[in-house]
């Protein structure tokens, strides 16, 4: 049956419907927010996917380009893969309601969100992320939610929730918030050196909404909500691993309590052998094999409850370190000879090395999404190659993963960036993972603000990233343990990873990842504290020390780039037909040029003398011959009676010889010559174009020996 169910989000209606579009899946809503519509689809399978240790959840946001009026501007005019913009988006939706499903459930389930009509002033990704939590708490499918998302900005130090269009523009926050009625659930954000308090109070502000929106779905969902399915639990063997625990807790504690990683995976793999082969003999061999995978489950969670017993009841961490103790920190710059700038940043057995590379106006990214940014000068990518955890795999190319940390980083460092009137650069930045053990979205932050300032980009102010883990008690949310720097076995066994970076100043950018139901508003204040006392410490006492500032001059290898502006009906005169004017200033100069529509230039040379050259053609082709100017050209021929000098652009002046000196001239070339450039100034412009000049008013009478010997014959 059909229904529509309406609210109010950020004094705009919300509106849901369901139950007129794609009735074969488990759930389906229809969400308006404006003039925005998304379709959110929910299914999922009727078996349990086999031979997994892991809830199998796809999602997946497809943005339309007929949602804006756009045909795709590929060879097959249809959309491909996903935007790099589309894909942050599924991860948004993903991470707040994935720990809402039950933990021994292993059927596969997909969610689709569809985005079939943008109003710009109405976030399609909010959309997305409330209908996808209405969807699967109306399906039949496990889920124990609802969620709620919201955007906030920040204008003028006044938190907005849901900003329009023109108040993101000026927003000094982008932040989105996902939570459940009780709980903080999701928080991606990026910020222009926003304050742990007004971040805070931003936070509590959006939760506010969400609680709103959660119970708006709770009332759909009692009204139409289906009875959730049956399933087959995947929970690990409750009797196998009792008697593991009881035999092998304290072998495991002792594999485990390790500095190097490599050491402690040796330590388990030698342990776990050993519990194979002891309970193959005490069972046989047919029991052992039938038994095999509820081992292998029972000793991961096993070491699990051993890494957060050690963290949560002693306060030790399997490295030996204290709770708020990060790894220890190094780096350096300039590292390669020949890229424009390099950094790397260890930390323990996290290392990272970034690359810059500075780069045309032209040579920025281009988008072809459905929201209005068209290009983006600034680009960070992020690579994680097996070899940095140890793993024999080829390279498949960037996955969500790395599309997803590279977006992080660049989050963190955009706020501090020079404009581009300041620095007339693209500027493209790649994160190399050497070796991966916690963290590395943070190492890559910390690596590329060295980089950026080997390269001589003029950062406002340096930016470090950090990561806190938490360990929470099941029966008391209000009984946890705090971590600060996070490493993998850390990370996999908690229950947080908050990740945030940002300057002296402030927050530029968080990403929270959580395994629990959500988090309270005292875990993300110490969080915020946790994270801003270790940012200090790698800004002041490991980065600075070794690059207080940006180098005062870019790389030689890095192009020269000046510019100019000229006027908008110039710039076909520059270009000329078919390209033939720019081209011959480029084959002259060996520059690349880029103009803009607004008539910005752009001149990109090996050397600033070749740059300038170029400059001074294009300047001859704009100038504008005006009474009283001044100009500076070359005296292309001499006449009896003058000379006459280029002004660019295809326009000559007479220079009359009456005008060249304030003496009287007897001979012409006694003062100038073909070929000599010369500063003149334009006296008059007659009705036939014709242009006169003066150069006596501009310069000092010039003496020469011809002159001399004149004077001397003239006092005989």
């Amino acid at each position: 049956m059909f229904k529509i169910y309406e609210t109010e989000l950020a004094g705009r209606k919300l509106a849901i419907e369901t139950g007129k579009m794609a009735s074969l899946a488990n759930g389906n809503v229809v969400v308006r927010y404006g003039d925005t519509v998304v379709m959110v689809n929910v299914t999922a399978s009727k078996e349990p996917k086999e031979g997994i240790d892991f809830f199998p959840l796809s999602v997946d946001y497809e943005e339309k380009l007929y949602s804006v009026g756009k045909i795709p501007g590929s060879y097959t005019k249809r959309e491909g893969k996903p935007s790099d913009k589309a894909i942050l988006t599924s991860r948004a939706i993903d991470r707040p309601i994935r720990p809402l499903f039950p933990k021994d459930f292993r059927n596969d389930v997909v969610v689709v969100a569809t985005v079939l009509s943008v109003d710009q002033d109405n976030s399609p990704e909010v959309a997305a992320m409330i209908g996808a939590s209405c969807a699967l708490s109306i399906s039949d499918i496990p889920f124990g939610g609802p969620t709620a998302a919201v955007n906030v900005g920040l204008v003028n130090d006044e938190i907005i929730i849901n900003p329009t269009e023109e108040q993101r523009k000026i927003s000094d926050l982008n932040l989105t918030v996902a939570g459940t009625k009780d709980k903080i659930a999701m928080i991606e954000a990026g910020a222009n050196e926003v304050s742990d308090e007004k971040m805070l109070e931003a936070i509590k502000t959006a939760h506010i909404e969400i609680k709103k929106i959660c119970e708006f779905i709770s009332k759909i969902k009692e009204e139409i909500g289906k009875p959730k399915f049956e399933y087959k639990s995947f929970a690990v063997n409750s009797d196998i691993y009792e008697m593991l625990s009881n035999k092998y807790k304290a072998d495991m504690k002792t594999a485990v309590t390790e500095k190097d990683k490599q050491v402690r995976d040796e330590n388990i793999a030698k342990l776990t052998e050993k519990v194979n082969q002891e309970y193959q003999e005490q069972f046989g061999e047919e029991k052992f094999e039938e038994d095999k995978t509820a081992i292998g489950e029972a000793l991961y969670k096993l070491e699990k409850k051993v890494v957060r017993d050690m963290i949560f009841y002693e306060h030790t961490r399997v490295d030996g370190r204290s709770l708020d103790e990060i790894r220890p920190l190094s780096c350096e710059v300039g590292l390669l000879p020949r890229v424009h700038g390099s950094g790397l940043f260890t930390r323990g057995l996290t290392q990272v090395m970034s690359i810059t590379t500075l780069g045309m106006k032209s040579e920025e990214q281009e988008l072809d999404g459905i929201d209005t940014e068209t290009s983006k000068r600034y680009m960070h990518q992020y690579n994680f190659p097996a070899y940095s955890v140890g793993e024999a795999r080829t390279s498949r190319g960037p996955g969500r993963r790395e599309i997803g940390h590279g977006a992080l980083a660049e989050k963190a460092l955009v706020p501090v960036l020079p404009s581009i009137e300041e620095f007339p650069y693209a500027i493209r930045v790649v994160s190399e993972i050497l070796s991966s053990n916690g963290s590395t979205s943070q190492g890559s932050i910390c690596a590329s603000t060295l980089s950026l300032m080997d390269a001589g980009v003029p950062i406002k102010r340096p930016v470090a990233g950090i990561s806190t883990g938490l360990i929470t008690d099941p029966e008391d949310e209000n009984n946890y343990v705090m971590m600060t720097d996070i490493q993998g076995i850390e990370d996999f066994f908690g229950d947080m990873d908050f990740k945030v970076g940002g300057t002296e100043k402030g927050i530029t950018a968080i990403q929270v990842d959580i395994k629990v139901d959500g988090l309270s508003y005292d875990i993300i204040k110490e969080a915020f504290e946790r994270t801003h006392k270790a940012r200090m410490y790698i800004l002041n006492e490991i980065m600075l020390p070794v690059i207080s500032q940006p180098r005062e001059e870019i790389s030689p290898f890095a192009p020269k780039i000046i510019t100019t502006k000229i006027k908008v009906d110039k710039i076909k005169d520059v270009i000329g037909t078919g390209g033939k004017v720019i081209n011959k200033i480029i084959e002259e100069t060996g520059v690349k040029i880029d103009i803009e529509e607004d008539g910005q230039v752009f001149i990109y040379g090996p050397n600033s003398e070749k740059a300038y050259d170029a400059l001074d053609m294009i300047e001859d082709i704009v100038r504008e011959i005006e009474v009283g100017g001044i100009y500076y050209g070359p005296v292309t021929r001499t006449v009896s009676y003058g000379a006459f000098v280029d002004l660019g652009n295809g326009k000559e002046g007479l220079l009359h010889i009456s005008k060249i000196a304030k003496e009287h001239i007897r001979r012409l070339e006694d003062y100038i010559e073909v070929g000599e450039k010369v500063t003149v100034k334009v006296i008059d412009i007659d009705n036939q174009g014709r242009i006169n000049l003066a150069m006596n008013e501009l310069r000092e009478k010039k003496v020469t020996e011809n002159n001399e010997e004149n004077k001397e014959d003239s006092c005989e």
